[in-house]
């Protein structure tokens, strides 16, 4: 076998087999789920993704015998690394034939890279941002991907083990089958919590979502995240790029907030239909044909499962029932539109607030995934 030769992506046609590479990779792969070209391209790009004033990145290549044979990027989140108190640099975005030579030589490129930052440590997989897909995948690789969570063949973990890599977290992602009724302990919680703090529930429109309250579900988000692994706050700005990403696919029935008396929001729950079996049969890209199955799936047959991006209480209210109502006004919604399913994003193994919470829908655990640390000793 040739030598790995890493090399630091430069140019329009580098990015370009940044991008592709996951098509080999993952070729017939039935579970594997794509990401929009598009967005990953966008993730290097100032001029789209705002969170780069507060981070850096490098997208790296290996070669071997001038064949592409495994991608990498480096990240580092200087507000993450000021709140955490850590000189970390993040892998992300890795991909890599089953050669262990090929995943040493990218992890060490992205050490060298931190190194030469000032970083000591080494973490991933993680994105800049929490909204970028973080955790390989360590258990049921026979299950579907989604949109919001990264898929890996199972020899990824192996690799990171041999390489010295330590758990450093594992998230958890939760599957419920969706009943025909509201559970009878949302919907009595859901009343008390009504009648005790003065609670209801508001529905957003596409221009409230687009201005203010838009802002607003963020805000709150930082609110509700900050103790949580890894995070860092979301500016305006970067909350303005989410939203025009995201606004597209989004249906504002399936986003529920809860507001008290005084007009404050309490609660932001943000769902999604999936789009798992939509990006497959897209490929990844919007044209010049993929966009025709986006629309069939967003206009006139769902998928039969929802995703729940995102779940925020405010710290004050947590542990008080808020988040019954938010069941009991998704659950007829879910039905009605047709979904059979709901499937939680990664939540941390040992938040058992969070996961707890799903209990009455007798909640499936399942994909878990990891993320790795390790200190760079060049």
């Amino acid at each position: 076998m040739g030598e790995i030769t890493i090399v630091k992506v430069d140019n329009s046609r580098q990015m370009k087999a940044f991008v592709q590479l996951p098509e080999r990779i993952y070729a017939g792969n039935q579970y594997y789920v794509p990401d929009l070209d598009s967005d990953i391209q966008d993730m290097f790009n100032p001029k789209k993704n705002t969170a780069l004033k507060y981070a850096d990145i490098q997208a790296f290549l290996a070669y071997r015998e001038g064949k592409v044979v495994g991608r990498i990027a480096g990240i580092i989140n200087r507000n993450a690394n000021e709140r955490w108190k850590q000189s970390c640099v993040r892998f992300g975005l890795i991909e890599f034939e089953d050669d262990i030579a090929i995943s040493k030589a990218l992890l060490q490129a992205v050490e060298q890279w931190g190194a030469e930052r000032g970083m000591t440590q080494i973490q991933g997989p993680m994105g800049i941002i929490d909204f970028d897909k973080e955790g390989m995948l360590v258990e049921d690789f026979d299950l579907m991907g989604s949109m919001i969570d990264i898929y890996n063949p199972p020899y990824y973990p192996r690799h990171m083990e041999q390489l010295g890599y330590e758990k450093e977290v594992d998230w958890l992602q939760v599957r419920v089958e969706i009943p025909k009724e509201v559970p009878a302990k949302y919907a009595r919680v859901a009343n008390l919590s009504k009648e005790m703090f003065g609670l209801k529930v508001r529905k957003l429109n596409r221009k409230e979502i687009l201005g203010e309250y838009g802002q607003r579900v963020f805000r709150l988000m930082n609110e509700a995240y900050a103790p949580i692994f890894g995070y860092s706050d979301l500016t305006e700005e970067m909350v303005t790029d989410l939203i025009k990403k995201y606004i597209p696919i989004l249906d504002p029935d399936l986003i529920t907030t809860v507001e008290n008396e005084k007009g404050e929001m309490v609660c932001a729950a943000v769902t999604t239909g999936s789009l798992s079996h939509t990006l497959r049969k897209s490929n990844g890209t919007l044209f010049p044909f993929g966009w025709v199955h986006f629309v069939k799936t967003l206009f006139f047959k769902n998928e039969d499962t929802a995703n729940m991006m995102l779940i925020a209480v405010r710290p004050d209210m947590q542990g008080l029932g808020v988040n019954a109502l938010v069941f009991d006004d998704l659950i007829p919604i879910y039905n009605r539109k047709g979904y059979k399913y709901a499937e939680t994003g990664p939540q941390l193994e040992d938040n058992v607030k969070e996961l707890s919470q799903w209990k009455p829908l007798n909640p499936k655990i399942q994909k878990r995934r990891r993320c790795w640390i390790k200190t760079i000793e060049l």
